[in-house]
């Protein structure tokens, strides 16, 4: 049984380019994510980003654990957190159990730092999402989580949350109260257009300042991910 289970974590695990290929250009269009990113947010310092999608399987966990990633490389201090208590994918990413995390901090008296593991990527450490809980809209809206995130800047330069799909669930517009902004991520050829403009109408709705979007999957020469910044 024990084989079993590792052999459905590795044919599960994710692929990490920007840290296991940091000169392909798909690597190289996540650093340019991350300088849009800084620019867009000029005004205010970026130290809570959210980045979600329209819908399921647009690309937007694997968009957010590499982001995350190529902000690590510049030298912030980053936490990437699995706040999608639904459908949590990071730990597959990054090959770690998912025992606890997010979750337990919610709903226990446990610290941040005893919850967070390391990751292979120099300066970025993971929140995986723990034990699936039965109300994760009502605890990512809560006070606890607003605590959660004044207490992980203690540590971390910037916190990355990685949410459900806007259309899916509240989960992400009730999340994106908390945080300085949001990356809503669109898949080409996938994405349907009026679902990405209900999805970025929640989110303003919810007075989410959307710093831009990503399309992923673009057919381009010799990448698969192009940013763009609009609101």
């Amino acid at each position: 049984m024990a084989r079993k289970k590792n052999k459905t974590i590795q044919t599960r695990a994710r692929s990490l380019i920007a840290n296991e290929d940091p000169k392909s250009p798909v690597a190289e269009q996540f650093r340019t994510i991350r300088t849009n990113l800084q620019f867009a947010s000029i005004d205010n310092e970026l130290e809570t980003l959210m980045v979600t999608s329209a819908s399921p399987a647009e690309g937007k966990s694997i968009t957010t654990a590499n982001t995350a990633a190529v902000f690590a490389q510049q030298g912030k201090k980053v936490l990437l957190v699995d706040a999608d208590l639904r459908k949590p994918t990071m730990h597959y990413t990054f090959r770690v159990d998912n025992t606890y995390g997010l979750s337990n901090y919610l709903v226990s008296s446990r610290s941040v730092l005893d919850l967070v593991r390391e990751s292979n990527v120099e300066n970025l450490d993971l929140l995986p999402c723990g034990p699936i809980p039965p109300n994760p809209s009502e605890l990512l809206g809560s006070k606890k989580m607003e605590r959660f995130i004044k207490e992980a800047k203690q540590t971390y330069d910037i916190i990355i949350f990685d949410t459900p799909p806007v259309l899916a669930v509240t989960d992400a517009p009730v999340l994106s109260r908390l945080v300085d902004g949001v990356l809503l991520v669109v898949r080409s050829k996938q994405t349907d257009q009026e679902a990405a403009v209900k999805a970025k109408e929640q989110l303003l709705q919810s007075r989410a300042n959307i710093l831009g979007a990503v399309l992923n999957d673009q057919d381009v020469r010799a990448s698969n991910y192009y940013y763009y910044y609009g609101r």
